[in-house]
């Protein structure tokens, strides 16, 4: 047993985040026993890790993040998707071909998530095998809650990243056989968008995803040119959702829409039939202007949520930040739309940020009993002006906190870092 004391903010729900003073918090094998504003009698006599003033939150959950562009996060972005992707994005992928540079940016990528307080990912890497393996297999001895997906794209792709179409499909078997029994990094399907992919592809990869029982992860309905392509293209299935549906994607294990701007009403409907996340990424939305999810909108009609650093769209890994961003872009939708949207509070996207996207790898992302005690204790970012509340501290830290404001870090129970 250990027992741990500080200030506790967690959320119990979508619209209530639970705080507790200068409580005790008691972790057993790895997982939160409780949470006691007076400490048991049993626990009496028993080791204190005490905190002081800080605060013990849950880790964060980044649903939607390629790996591969971690060197150019910060870089190009005064450039507009369509020049981004190909003059910047696409060249830097193909350098994965090479398994040592793989190596040294996914050491370092890896490193960095946890630096961030990030302790699930649902990750994209490139086409390339060797560079995926490592990057899987890196999460995995960390033992780090993530998805993640060699890309698959044979069709509208840059020469050094088209894929043949059949050895896409075997290759991608492959991966997904020699990964499926891993304790807590696990593949998943990553057709890169509906444009990219002919549709043997998409089929194929929906045998793959019936056979190993695997999600998908993609891109779906991000801007208007990708959401009107993909139905120009496949138009017999109706919206961007509805191609992964009838290519036989869905239903096999979790579905990760990244952006999802741009919803018809039938691609609501699929993502909801199928228990699926729109994953919101703001900072790479503003950066690219793709578009601003209308995440309220979206939860009121059941659709669940996730944010995700989309590095490096987005030019910052913290998914704190994301949850301060998300609050911002609901209001300026409801400025500019609100007929149909409403701001979001705080409590719901710190909800989304850590409850609702740790749903996706199981009980992580709470500090409720019975969660696996994947946490961060933070600090800092009182001054002598004003008294904060601890809820407040978490607030101020999402707006403005920085990694150095991270003073502790556990996975499983296990403290990392220094």
């Amino acid at each position: 047993m250990e027992l741990y004391r500080g200030n506790i903010v967690y959320a119990e729900s979508a619209e209530k985040l639970a705080e507790y003073r200068r409580a005790w918090l008691a972790v057993e094998a790895g997982r939160v026993k409780g949470i006691y504003p007076v400490l048991p009698e049993e626990y009496e006599g028993l080791p204190v890790t005490d905190f002081g003033d800080d605060v013990i939150i849950p880790a964060f959950s980044d649903l939607h993040v390629h790996a591969p562009q971690y060197p150019q996060r910060g870089l190009a972005m005064d450039t507009l998707l369509e020049d981004w992707l190909n003059r910047y994005t696409f060249p830097l992928e193909e350098r994965y071909a090479d398994p040592a540079f793989a190596k040294a940016v996914y050491d370092r990528f890896v490193d960095d998530l946890l630096a961030h307080g990030t302790m699930h990912a649902v990750i994209f890497g490139t086409i390339h095998v060797p560079a995926t393996d490592y990057l899987i297999g890196r999460l995995e001895e960390k033992g780090m809650h993530a998805l993640v997906g060699k890309v698959n794209m044979d069709i509208n792709s840059p020469a050094g990243l088209c894929e043949d179409t059949a050895k896409s499909l075997e290759e991608t078997e492959e991966f997904l056989a020699r990964h499926r029994n891993n304790k807590t990094a696990r593949p998943i399907l990553t057709p890169r968008f509906a444009p990219t992919c002919s549709w043997e592809l998409l089929c194929g990869l929906g045998k793959l995803a019936a056979k190993y029982e695997t999600g998908v992860q993609t891109h779906l309905v991000e801007s208007l040119w990708e959401a009107a392509e993909a139905v120009k293209m496949y138009p017999e299935c109706g919206c961007d959702t509805g191609i992964y549906e009838q290519a036989g994607l869905l239903g096999h294990g979790p579905l990760l829409g990244a952006h999802f701007i741009y919803p018809q009403d039938e691609d609501i409907r699929i993502l909801k039939k199928y228990d699926g996340f729109a994953v919101q990424c703001p900072d790479a939305t503003i950066n690219v202007i793709a578009g601003i999810m209308s995440s309220a909108a979206l939860a009121d009609a059941g659709i669940r949520l996730g944010y995700g650093s989309d590095i490096a769209g987005g030019h910052n890994l913290g998914i704190f930040g994301e949850a301060a961003r998300s609050v911002q872009l609901s209001k300026i939708k409801t400025l500019y739309e609100p007929e149909n949207n409403r701001p979001i509070s705080f409590a719901r996207a710190f909800h989304t940020a850590t409850k609702e996207g740790g749903s996706v790898f199981g009980k992580v992302g709470s500090l409720e009993p019975g969660y696996q005690f994947d946490a961060l204790v933070i600090g800092g970012v009182t001054d002598p002006f004003m008294e904060l509340t601890p809820v407040q501290q978490v607030e101020r830290f999402c707006y403005f906190g920085e990694t150095k404001d991270i003073h502790a870090r556990y996975l499983a129970g296990r403290k990392i870092g220094d």
